[in-house]
């Protein structure tokens, strides 16, 4: 059998990475002003609301609910946007829970594309992956402005057990 990564599995690695974020952008709070230019943002807290808006309006396509809009969702502080991946995050959960045939394609809306289909799978992947690659792009952006984040961004890194100290730094 070949090894595989579940969705599950998926949605652990960015829930990890989103509580890691929170955690420094509650002690650096500044970070959400930083100037950024990625996704069309132009700070970084509007970079954020992308990557939770992203999540949360994919999950309640998924879910066959409206969708929210962008201007609906607070990119203020760290616990309105990661309060936001929390609302988005138990749904897939629960998504994950019912009798869904994952290959079946469904209509859904993009905000670059318009109406489009595809699977429900590749939708509920590309909504995880999505905020894994756009955090990687963060990591440069904020390390550039001398904050560092102290965790690895690296799925391996969930899983490693050290059999020896870490080196020093």
């Amino acid at each position: 059998m070949q090894p595989s990564l579940s969705a599950e599995d998926l949605i652990a690695w960015n829930d990890c990475t989103a509580r890691e974020w929170r955690e420094l952008l509650t002690s650096h709070p500044e970070v959400l002003a930083l100037p950024c230019d990625i996704a069309g943002a132009k700070t970084v807290g509007q970079l954020l609301q992308h990557i939770v808006a992203v999540e949360l309006r994919y999950a309640q396509q998924l879910a066959e609910q409206s969708i929210s809009e962008y201007a609906d969702i607070p990119f203020d502080t760290a616990e309105a946007l990661y309060a936001t991946h929390d609302r988005a995050t138990a749904q897939f959960r629960d998504l994950l829970a019912k009798p869904i045939d994952w290959d079946a394609k469904f209509g859904f809306v993009t905000r670059t594309l318009g109406p489009a289909r595809s699977t429900r799978k590749a939708v509920l992947f590309h909504s995880q992956l999505h905020s894994i690659r756009h955090y990687a792009q963060l990591a440069t952006l904020v390390r550039q402005h001398g904050i560092q984040q102290k965790w690895r961004l690296d799925y391996l890194a969930m899983h490693i057990e050290r059999l020896d100290p870490a080196p020093a730094d």
